[in-house]
């Protein structure tokens, strides 16, 4: 083993645990102030409860064995087995421990990503079980489907290099499937919906993108030049994309804004990373450059003629964005760059690579959409969904949580 990667991994790691937090402040600051501490609020709890599932079962059942291709097994049960000092099957140069904590804040940022489809309106609970249910449900078996020993998309020959089936497209499906049932927020179609506070979302999205290094950087698993491309590859795409939603506001509206800057940037990060160790660096401009009009067609059509409540465009920019991301990658792909792509994309004149991603993004919607509903039903049978019409005008800081995040705006430190 090697100190050099082992001590890089752990660094990766941490950069990628801050994901979840930077999430918070990008989600928070989005939503009404009366509904800042629930949106993060989730997040904290979704860090809370996704370690403790993963230590307990759920890296076992990600990476544990391998059953049809599609799940693992609890042979690995609260890391029963795994030792510290010993590399494990996945990577030859790092601690078996470290891979199992670089994947853990994987499994923890993905189902958070779901609950910015959901603020203002669901129940606190019923969105604890869901998350619970739906890890199990979608997420491990994704996880080894894409990334475990034997797992059938792996085995067909689609590739993922950092999450985007496995993390974007499938929390951004389940993400859309769940604001359907839901239903929309109060007086959804009469209400301007504004952000309250830009700098959060600024904050968050800086933070997404310092983790984002860590996150796709660290899935070459090695201090390495394939972690060095994807570092590159990673900052190209996230800046061309933040370029490219600027001058969509600058068209639209006359004026660049902090938020679609910010929002930019995370589509492009979104976009990027299924191909960030796949695809030439170069590429990562065009990745990043088409996304920023794709998201936002997408989210101006799901709004404006669905009138789907996508609240903070959970899908309209991560699931989007990872399924362009994915078909990008079976464009621009090469097999030079890293062997684990089997063929070279469509531009280099072959085709395989290309039909296998668009078979991976098809299965991963499927599994999302069927596991979706299969989790929102075992949660109907704990918990109503959606919180009552007085709850929701009142705000789901005061309603499920019994704190305002602005008390002076009510009077209470005057």
């Amino acid at each position: 083993m090697s100190t050099g990667d082992t001590g890089f991994m752990l660094i990766c790691t941490a950069l990628v645990f801050f994901m979840t937090p930077g999430l918070a402040f990008f989600y928070g600051g989005l939503v009404r102030r009366k509904n800042v501490v629930n949106t993060m609020m989730a997040c904290t709890a979704i860090m809370g409860l996704s370690v403790v599932m993963w230590v307990l079962f759920g890296y076992s059942l990600s990476f544990g064995g391998n059953h049809g291709g599609v799940i693992g097994d609890f042979r690995w049960f609260g890391l029963d087995g795994i030792a510290m000092n010993e590399a494990g099957p996945y990577a030859d140069t790092i601690p078996h421990l470290v891979f199992v904590a670089f994947q853990m804040m994987f499994a923890m940022i993905t189902p958070a990503l779901i609950t910015g489809s959901l603020v203002g309106r669901v129940k606190f609970k019923a969105l604890f079980f869901f998350i619970l249910f739906w890890s199990i449900v979608v997420y491990y078996p994704m996880a080894h489907m894409v990334w475990g020993q034997g797992g059938f998309l792996a085995e067909i020959g689609s590739v993922d290099f950092a999450g985007g089936n496995v993390v974007h497209i499938s929390s951004g499906v389940s993400a859309l499937v769940f604001s359907i049932v839901l239903g929309r927020r109060r007086g959804y179609e009469n209400t301007a919906y504004r952000v309250h506070n830009i700098p959060f979302v600024a904050l968050g999205a800086f933070i997404l993108w310092f983790g984002w290094f860590g996150f796709n950087a660290g899935s070459a698993l090695a201090a390495n030049g394939l972690a060095a491309h994807a570092f590159m590859t990673t900052a190209l795409a996230s800046a061309s994309a933040m370029l490219s939603w600027m001058l969509i506001d600058v068209l639209k509206d006359g004026k660049p804004t902090l938020v679609g800057a910010s929002t930019g940037l995370v589509v492009g990060l979104v976009a990027i990373t299924p191909g960030a160790g796949f695809v030439p660096i170069w590429s990562a401009i065009i990745i990043g450059g088409l996304v920023s009009p794709i998201c936002c067609f997408t989210i101006s059509f799901l709004k404006g003629k669905l009138k789907i409540d996508d609240a903070l465009d959970a899908f309209g920019c991560h699931g989007i964005g990872g399924v362009w991301g994915g078909i990008a990658t079976g464009i621009f792909a090469k097999s030079s760059i890293n062997s684990v792509a089997r063929w070279d994309g469509l531009i280099y004149g072959e085709y395989r690579l290309f039909l296998a991603q668009v078979i991976g993004i098809l299965v991963t919607a499927a599994v999302a959409i069927v596991g979706t509903f299969i989790c929102l039903g075992l949660v109907k049978l704990i918990t109503p969904l959606r919180v009552s019409d007085k709850e929701e005008k009142a705000g789901l800081d005061i309603s499920e949580h019994g704190e305002s995040a602005y008390p002076t705006f009510n009077g209470l430190d005057s």
